[in-house]
């Protein structure tokens, strides 16, 4: 596109046992301000009503459905992207609710004219709880539009649009990792030189975990895919010196020095999601609201010990696959699709 004209857009996304969500999404989507030109869905193996609900969409969206049994998330979406014909590639994923104006404002930018248009679209995400506890959640894990720095700021692939020739130029989604696979393609984007811009109009709302299982889960899997991709080495590496040397240290202080640090040093450590959590208040009764601030910190320490439980077992998975001195830069793709049926 060299214009101002309106490219054609390919939504994709993947799906696996998402029966409880998937309405719900397909619906967001037809509610859309501007409807994708073709929607792509990659099914990994679902074994519940999944494609059961996703074929009854197909006379009401332009959906193109595939079934690839086996297929990781990464897998998933290079395969979306071979099919894809829009020039622009918007991606979600399954359980979240898009807002209206969500596909119109994160495509809006490649409009323009030509010299003016980026290359990738970031766009957002917030919580959409439906208790006391995920709005907590929500307010620990998730920062509000006000605390992105756009130029460094590595989208989700819960909310994302470039260019399909990308994607051409040999920029994928990396099939040897299950998870933090979105910020490996982003990150390859930016090497491969893309101009990135930020579009905070561009909302995707989910559900955050329900149960502190589920949420140890998802943060233990998070840094296990730090680790198996060689991502942010020093920020976890100051996290273990936090909880195992520092802290122990100042409790083994037993004095007012120690008690002014430690205390300092949690309030800095939780200023930003009490700020969150009382942006929310709204939602919360006075009682719920006094909890969440007193369940604050018990909710970032489990957030911090799942990472720290999950990143040591990333390091060693790509230690014993790939050595030492590989990370996600030198670890070569090696893509291992199942065979994929249309449906």
């Amino acid at each position: 596109m060299t214009g101002t004209e309106r490219a054609p857009v390919s939504l994709i996304l993947t799906v696996l046992d998402e029966e409880a969500s998937l309405d719900a999404l397909f619906h967001s989507i037809g509610e859309q301000t501007r409807i994708p030109d073709e929607i792509i869905l990659v099914d990994g193996g679902s074994t519940d009503r999944t494609l059961e609900i996703a074929r009854s969409w197909s006379d009401r969206l332009p959906l193109t459905i595939i079934s690839a049994p086996g297929a990781t998330i990464a897998q998933g979406r290079n395969l979306a992207l071979s099919r894809a014909s829009g020039e622009i590639i918007a991606v979600t994923d399954a359980g979240v609710e898009l807002e209206p104006r969500w596909l119109e404002a994160i495509t809006q930018p490649f409009s323009r004219p030509a010299s003016q248009q980026p290359d990738v679209v970031a766009g957002f995400f917030v919580a959409r709880p439906d208790s006391p506890f995920e709005t907590f959640l929500g307010a620990t894990t998730l920062p509000d539009v006000d605390e992105i720095l756009p130029e460094r700021f590595l989208p989700s692939s819960r909310s994302l649009a470039f260019r399909r020739s990308l994607f051409e130029a040999g920029v994928h989604y990396p099939e040897w990792l299950d998870y933090c696979e979105d910020l490996i393609f982003d990150l390859r984007l930016k090497r491969a030189g893309a101009r990135f811009e930020f579009a905070p109009s561009a909302i995707v709302g989910f559900r955050p975990r329900s149960t502190l299982g589920a949420y140890w889960r998802q943060y233990f899997l998070y840094a296990r895919g730090d680790g198996k991709a060689g991502l942010f080495a020093r920020r976890h590496a100051l996290r273990h010196a936090t909880y195992l040397v520092v802290l122990p240290l100042l409790a083994a202080r037993h004095d007012r020095i120690a008690l002014v640090l430690g205390f300092a040093g949690g309030a800095i450590y939780l200023r930003q999601p009490a700020r969150r959590l009382l942006r929310r208040r709204d939602r919360l009764a006075p009682r719920d609201l006094a909890l969440g601030l007193l369940a604050l910190p018990c909710l970032r320490a489990v957030g911090d010990l799942a990472k720290m439980a999950g990143y040591p077992v990333g390091l060693i998975w790509r230690w014993r696959r790939y050595g030492v001195r590989k990370n996600w830069r030198t670890i070569p793709d090696k893509p291992k699709r199942p065979a994929s049926v249309d449906s």
